[in-house]
């Protein structure tokens, strides 16, 4: 009895092991490779796969979602002979399982070299500054090149981005200097713009303060003007409305005559001759109101003769 309770045991621990080879679970986002004795089957997607146990082996499971890889810094030399440190990372991912497995031995060392080989060969052909300011052109180049290259590898390149781009040390510090002159330049320039700005707004506002006061004063003097012209007419009407005689006017004028009289540049007098007729009658008034005649009268003569000889001297007549 107890050698057929153990191979029944046997049997039963062989049952097991059968189930287990024969039910496979894929997990999301995976595949694995199926060879029956030693040559490619199929390839398992995610769920529960059933295989033959003891014939069919899994070789490789691959996982299909996108990976990121990043590599270390590579030395590349640039057109103008200066060697920079670059550092890449590879945004991959596997759309076919089978090609990944048997196209290439190891993708990702491929993917490595293959990058190191292309950037090379890209900056290479540029100078340092066009290489400093040239990502997206070295990472679109980088991707064109390695997408096709690794098509047939079953594998998908979706990004490939340039992590750093170290120039040598001395040529740091050249940069370093020249970014800190642009600086300083750029701070002089808009210094300068600056106060140029300042120059015109306050230029801006004196001109703008001499139109408002000349303005003002223009105002002004049409107000004095328009007063003193009121003034006049006031005069005038109230001249015209007394009714004055050539007595009046002219005894007005000579309470005039020491004004004008005044300053050392008055040496000449136009007097109109309506003022000399108006004066001859003030004479003949003030001759008959005389107390003596006849001494008057010669002198009224001898003064009237005087001052018409004078009238003629110095009295242009402006008629």
């Amino acid at each position: 009895m107890e050698p057929v309770i153990i191979v029944l045991i046997i049997l039963v621990v062989l049952v097991f092991i059968a189930l287990i080879k024969t039910i496979q679970v894929i997990p999301q986002a995976s595949a694995a490779i199926v060879e029956r004795f030693g040559r490619y089957t199929r390839t398992l997607n995610a769920g529960l796969n059933i295989v033959v146990p003891f014939i069919d082996t899994i070789r490789n499971r691959i996982d299909l979602r996108e990976q990121v890889v990043p590599f270390p810094p590579q030395p590349v030399i640039t057109q103008d002979n200066l060697v920079v440190n670059i550092d890449t990372v590879i945004y991959y991912q596997v759309t076919d399982a089978r090609a990944a497995t048997y196209e290439v031995a190891s993708y990702i060392q491929a993917i490595e070299q293959l990058t190191v080989t292309t950037l090379r060969n890209i900056i290479g052909g540029m100078d340092l500054e066009r290489t400093l300011t040239s990502r997206e052109e070295i990472n679109a180049a980088l991707r064109g090149v390695l997408d096709e290259a690794t098509g047939k590898w079953g594998i998908r390149v979706n990004r490939v981005e340039l992590k750093a781009i170290e120039p040598p040390t001395s040529i740091q510090d050249s940069m370093e200097k020249q970014m800190r002159a642009d600086r300083d330049k750029r701070a002089a320039i808009l210094q300068a713009e600056g106060v140029r700005q300042s120059e015109i707004l306050r230029a801006e506002g004196e001109k703008q303060s001499q139109i408002l006061r000349a303005e003002g004063e223009s105002k002004a003097a049409a107000l004095r003007a328009e007063g003193e012209a009121q003034a006049v007419r006031t005069v005038f009407e109230a001249i015209h409305a007394g009714d004055p005689d050539q007595k009046l006017l002219s005894y007005q004028y000579l309470q005039m005559l020491p004004k004008i009289a005044e300053g050392d540049a008055n040496k000449l007098w136009i007097v109109p001759s309506e003022i000399g007729d108006a004066l001859k009658g003030l004479s003949g008034a003030v001759g008959n109101f005389g107390p003596l005649s006849g001494g008057s009268g010669g002198n009224g003569s001898s003064g009237n003769g005087g001052g018409t000889g004078a009238e003629r001297r110095e009295k242009p007549n402006i008629d």
